[in-house]
């Protein structure tokens, strides 16, 4: 029997003495982080929540198995929010309707969430009506010619079966009675109020593709109504993705258990505070562009060498510098790359590694001084 076959479905219920002090530890951690971003100047907060949200983009994709260019994801995000940054690079179809959804979770988060405005949502997903191949129901329920809806993971020909949904029959009463209890006013905790609203949504499964992401930017609406401001500076989809398996087999065993959600409650308390945690470093990334940048505009670099220090910035970028890694990235000759290194090395914005000739490498000031070459 799956969680949404017993009689009392969803009247969930569960252990408050259980979750009480990871509850009161992830209220504390929300509270803690949100007072530091505070204290920040408009344009680091800004940028604080342009990393977050393009990370929740990217990773709430990646644990579909679906992997977006982060730069993409990035450019679509600062045009919409109307952010100058440097490095802008067009955006695909499909990651514009991705951001699209994101964007309208978070930034209106006020704003009632509606079957209409899910409509709209599946619609900015599948903007060309089809799931990699298929042709699927887009902006509505799924219907009973899709067949059964069974939640799967895994890759093609090894997917594991974690439950299935109901029928297509139930689905406008199952989804009515759900969006009128997300916009309830009652005395629920708002960040449980977030953990019983992804799972919720994820067990009607009301669409035919696109499920899972829909309820994380429900959930990261819920919690943006938690905290009050639009922008983002924890990812839960990236903590979500990093503890996948978990992720999986807690929904799993919720589904194949009763009304009584305590397990699942438990297991998305630590995951938000580990993501909170987590947010911290990017914190201290945000914070040491800044510095980086104050510096270095005192005298200000070239253009070939700004772009080369934003991309040894990204989170992406992996190993140390060196003279042709410089002259790809800055499409420029090797003489002219080991100009540049020399300079920002003179300027002590670059530190030579030890070692010398072919190996002779680089990083950046107040950066870790190890890594591994692309």
């Amino acid at each position: 029997m799956w969680i949404h076959e017993h009689d009392k479905w969803p009247d969930f219920t569960w252990d408050a003495r259980v979750l009480a002090s990871k509850l009161a530890d992830v209220r504390h951690q929300q509270g803690r982080l949100l007072g530091r971003m505070e204290g920040l100047g408009f344009d680091l907060r800004r940028e604080a929540s342009l990393e977050t949200l393009t990370r929740d983009v990217v990773k709430s994709s990646a644990i579909e198995g679906e992997i977006l260019n982060p730069e993409e994801v990035r450019s679509s995000i600062a045009r919409r929010l109307g952010l100058d940054i440097a490095g802008l690079v067009p955006a695909s179809r499909h990651v514009e309707g991705i951001v699209e959804m994101m964007l309208d979770a978070t930034q209106t988060f006020s704003e009632p969430l509606t079957k209409d405005r899910l409509f709209g949502w599946h619609a900015a997903l599948f903007p060309t009506g089809r799931s990699g191949m298929h042709k699927i129901t887009v902006g509505g329920w799924r219907t009973a010619d899709a067949g059964a809806m069974q939640v799967v993971s895994g890759p093609a020909g090894r997917e594991k079966i974690h439950f299935e949904a109901p029928g297509a029959e139930r689905l406008e009463k199952e989804t009515k009675t759900f969006l009128a209890w997300f916009e309830k006013k009652t005395g629920l905790d708002a960040v449980l109020k977030a953990g019983i609203a992804h799972f919720w949504f994820v067990t009607i499964h009301p669409f035919e593709d696109g499920n899972g992401r829909i309820a994380r930017a429900i959930g990261d609406m819920a919690l943006a109504r938690t905290d009050g401001t639009a922008d983002r500076f924890y990812s839960l989809s990236s903590q979500i993705e990093r503890e996948r398996k978990a992720y999986y087999d807690h929904l799993e065993r919720q589904q194949r258990s009763d009304i009584d959600i305590t397990e699942w409650l438990s297991w998305f308390l630590d995951c938000m505070g580990h993501a909170i945690a987590s947010a911290e470093m990017t914190l201290g990334n945000v914070l040491f562009k800044a510095e980086l940048w104050t510096r270095i505009n005192q005298s200000p670099v070239n253009n070939r060498q700004r772009n080369v220090i934003n991309r040894m910035l990204e989170d992406r970028f992996k190993g140390f510098m060196n003279t042709s890694k410089y002259a790809k990235l800055a499409q420029c000759s090797n003489d002219t790359a080991l100009r540049d290194i020399q300079d920002l090395v003179a300027r002590g914005i670059f530190l030579q590694n030890e070692g010398g000739g072919r190996s002779t490498s680089y990083a950046l000031a107040g950066t870790s001084g190890q890594g591994q070459e692309e």
